[in-house]
C-alpha cells in the first residue's frame, strides 16, 4: 500500500485530501475549480441519492429537469437574487467557434448571443417562468417539483465536494396558495434532511433559521441543518426556504382562487448537494482512511479469501458463494474479492481504507471449523462466528455500527459544544473549536462585529426551545430573544 493517510492532528486539511483521493472517491479535473467523482464515491452519491429521492416522494414530489441555460433577463426580475449570486455566474456569450489564422481554435466575433445566458448557479428563476405556464388556479396546486442537476457557482477557492464550480444537487421548488401552507412545506423540507442525515448519515444535525444576512437571497426565511466536523468547524448540511411571493410576484405567477379572485401563489426551495460527501467524510473518518455508515456503503461486506493454494481456493469459494447468497436474500450487499492479484493483508488495508463496515475472512481452518472471522471498521474489532448463524450475525452488526457511527458522532457535538456567559468565555471557546451558544443582540452589525474579531459567524437561531431564554448580547450588552449557534464553518 501507499503512505499512509495524514493525521487529522497534523494537518486536518491535508488528511481530508489524503482520504477523499486514495479512497478513490474524487480527484481535481483538468478544468480548474471542477472535480471527477470516481465510480466508487459516485456509488456513495447514488445511495443518498436514492434515499432522498425515496423521501421526496413519500412526501408528494415528482422529479422534473429545467434548462442549465437562464437568460440574463430573467435573473434581474429578482434583486436580491440576482445581487447573491452577480460575482458568481458564467456567462455565455457566443454560441459557435471557428479556425483561427495560426490554425487555433478561437470564437467567433460574429456569433455572439444577442442576450447572454448564465450557466445555473440555481434554478428559481427559469422554473418560476415555467410555473407561470403551468399555474392558473387553485386547482394546480400545489406544485411539488424536484430536480436532481448540476450547478456552476464561479469558486475561486476550492475544495474536493465541499466547495467546487460545478457541483451536483437537488433542488426542490413548490407553490402552494396560501402562506401557512408554504412554511409548513418549508418546515416539512429541513425535517427530511434532518432525518436523513441522521437516520441515514449518521450525522446529529441542529435546526434553525438563518438571520437576515446568512439567508438564501430572495428567501423571507431560511431554514438549515447544522452539523459539528471533527475540527471543531460547522458545516450547513442541507437548507429550505420559505420565498413567500417574491418569485411569483417577480415572473407573474398568479392563480385564481375558488372565490374567483386573482392572486399570487406562495412559494419555497430546498436542496442539499454532493457538499453532503464531505460532512460524510469528516464525520466518520480517521487516521486509517474512510468509515462509512453501513446505510450509504455501496457494498456492507467484503469477504476474503485466505488461501495457499488453488485447491484450498476451490474449497473457499464454494464456501464463500454459499455465505454471499445467504446475505443478499437478506439485502444485504456483499463484494466477494478472490483476486490473486494482492495479498489478503494489502486486501484488508485497501477496504479499511475504503471505509467497509465489515470484512469477513475466510481460511482453510476456519472451513475445518465452521466459523469465519468478521472485523468491524467503526472499532477495529474482530470476532469469529458460526457461518450457520453468519445472516443473522450481519444484520445485527450491521445495526449496531449505524448506531454506534451516530451516537460517537453525537457525543463529540456534546463534548464541544459550549454555552458562553461572557466575551471572554465566548472567544476561548470559539478559539479552541466547536459550537458556542451565546446571546446576540439580533443586528447585522453586530453580528458583522463578530465575524470580524473572532472569525465566527451564526450558524443558526435554533428552532429547539432550549435555547429561547431571554438575556444580553456579549458584545454590546443589549437585549436578546434567546442564544444563537456560532461557530468557525467550511
Amino acid at each position: 500500500m501507499a503512505k499512509k493517510i495524514t493525521s487529522r492532528r497534523d494537518d486536518y486539511s491535508q488528511w481530508y485530501n489524503d482520504i477523499v483521493q486514495r479512497a478513490d472517491l474524487a480527484e481535481n479535473s483538468g478544468v480548474r475549480g471542477c472535480m471527477v467523482i470516481k465510480p466508487y464515491g459516485y456509488a456513495i452519491w447514488e445511495k443518498m441519492q436514492a434515499e432522498l429521492d425515496r423521501m421526496f416522494k413519500q412526501t408528494g414530489h415528482l422529479n422534473a429537469y429545467f434548462p442549465l441555460f437562464i437568460p440574463k433577463s430573467y435573473l434581474s426580475k429578482e434583486a436580491a437574487h440576482v445581487e447573491g449570486f452577480a460575482k458568481e455566474c458564467a456567462v455565455v456569450t457566443h454560441y459557435r467557434l471557428k479556425n483561427g489564422d495560426n490554425g487555433d481554435v478561437i470564437v467567433d466575433p460574429d456569433a455572439k448571443l444577442e442576450e447572454e445566458l448564465i450557466v445555473r448557479p440555481t434554478s428559481e428563476t427559469i422554473i418560476w417562468d415555467t410555473y407561470r405556464k403551468w399555474i392558473q388556479s387553485y386547482r394546480d396546486l400545489p406544485l411539488l417539483i424536484n430536480q436532481w442537476a448540476n450547478v456552476v457557482r464561479w469558486e475561486m477557492r476550492t475544495r474536493l465536494f465541499l466547495r467546487t464550480a460545478e457541483f451536483l444537487w437537488q433542488g426542490g421548488d413548490t407553490a402552494h396558495a396560501s402562506k401557512k401552507e408554504a412554511i409548513e412545506e418549508t418546515e416539512k423540507m429541513i425535517d427530511v434532511y434532518a432525518d436523513f442525515s441522521e437516520n441515514f448519515m449518521a450525522m446529529p444535525v441542529i435546526k434553525g433559521l438563518k438571520t437576515e444576512n446568512e439567508r438564501f437571497a430572495g428567501a423571507e426565511e431560511t431554514y438549515c441543518i447544522e452539523a459539528l466536523m471533527q475540527d471543531g468547524k460547522s458545516l450547513q448540511a442541507g437548507t429550505s426556504h420559505f420565498l413567500a411571493q417574491n418569485f411569483s410576484k417577480a415572473f407573474d405567477v398568479k392563480y385564481t382562487t375558488k372565490e374567483g379572485k386573482q392572486d399570487y401563489v406562495w412559494a419555497t426551495s430546498w436542496g442539499v448537494s454532493t457538499r453532503l460527501m464531505g460532512a460524510l467524510i469528516m464525520t466518520h473518518s480517521d487516521d486509517l482512511g474512510l468509515v462509512l455508515p453501513p446505510k450509504l456503503a455501496p457494498f456492507q461486506i467484503v469477504i476474503i479469501p485466505i488461501y495457499k493454494s488453488d485447491d484450498q481456493l476451490k474449497k473457499i469459494n464454494s464456501v464463500a458463494f454459499d455465505v454471499k447468497q445467504k446475505l443478499e436474500s437478506k439485502g444485504i450487499s456483499v463484494n466477494y474479492d478472490a483476486r490473486n492479484t494482492h495479498k489478503p493483508g494489502w486486501k484488508f488495508a485497501e477496504y479499511e481504507l475504503k471505509g467497509v463496515p465489515l470484512r469477513l475472512a475466510l481460511g482453510n481452518r476456519d472451513i475445518e471449523n465452521g466459523t469465519i472471522e468478521i472485523a468491524r471498521r467503526d472499532t477495529l474489532e474482530k470476532q469469529i462466528v458460526k457461518i450457520e448463524n453468519i445472516e443473522n450475525e450481519v444484520l445485527n452488526l450491521l445495526e449496531d455500527i449505524q448506531n454506534n457511527l451516530y451516537k460517537k458522532a453525537l457525543l463529540f457535538r456534546e463534548e464541544n459544544t459550549f454555552i458562553a456567559n461572557t466575551k471572554d468565555d465566548f472567544i476561548k471557546h470559539i478559539d479552541r473549536g466547536g459550537f458556542v451558544y451565546a446571546h446576540w443582540d439580533g443586528t447585522a452589525k453586530t453580528e458583522e462585529l463578530i465575524k470580524q474579531k473572532t472569525k465566527a459567524t451564526i450558524r443558526c437561531i435554533p428552532l429547539s426551545d432550549q435555547e429561547k431564554t431571554a438575556g444580553n448580547c456579549l458584545f454590546t450588552g443589549m437585549p436578546s430573544k434567546q442564544r444563537v449557534l456560532f461557530a468557525k464553518a467550511y
